[in-house]
């Protein structure tokens, strides 16, 4: 039987402020690109469809799921994932805050929680409960740590606030 061969296509991607040259095919999810070509696996592949959060990248701003992202069509947005937030000074100051708060049990919807609330926070510096949990919404948490999840978006509010 013989096998298609799938053209690969260039793309550049600035993942975490630095460029990344990558060929793949179209099809190619950013998600895949990031954990299987980048090595970046921050990331995390649950459920593939854009219905648990755990691949929440921030693309110019905004949060998105990776898993329903192209990689070709990532080209031209800076793409922010876990690896990209703590800085020479230390973690972020909303990864200090999920530390402080214990603000997660089995850690896997963690990086995309953490990236939800660096969004909004990016955005509105002081918002309310209900800002909070529309920001975390699209984040599912099977372990049940919403309660820390929304204390832990609040005290990096004040730590952001306070700098």
């Amino acid at each position: 039987m013989a096998t298609r061969e799938t053209s690969k296509v260039p793309v550049n991607l600035d993942i975490n402020g630095e460029q990344y040259d990558v060929l793949v095919e179209p099809r190619r999810t950013l998600l895949d690109c990031l954990r299987e070509d980048l090595g970046l696996t921050g990331t995390k592949r649950v459920c593939d469809v854009g219905n648990c959060g755990a691949c929440t990248v921030i693309a110019d701003g905004r949060t998105g799921y990776s898993c329903l992202m192209l990689a070709v069509e990532s080209e031209g947005l800076k793409i922010t994932t876990i690896e990209g937030l703590a800085g020479e000074d230390g973690l972020h100051p909303v990864q200090q805050a999920f530390i402080q708060e214990d603000a997660l049990q089995c850690g896997f919807c963690t990086p995309g929680q953490v990236l939800s609330v660096v969004s909004l926070l990016e955005r509105n510096s002081d918002p309310s409960d209900e800002e909070i949990r529309l920001a975390v919404s699209g984040n599912l948490c099977r372990c049940g740590a919403y309660p820390k999840i929304f204390r832990a978006a609040r005290t990096a509010a004040q730590i952001m606030s306070s700098k």
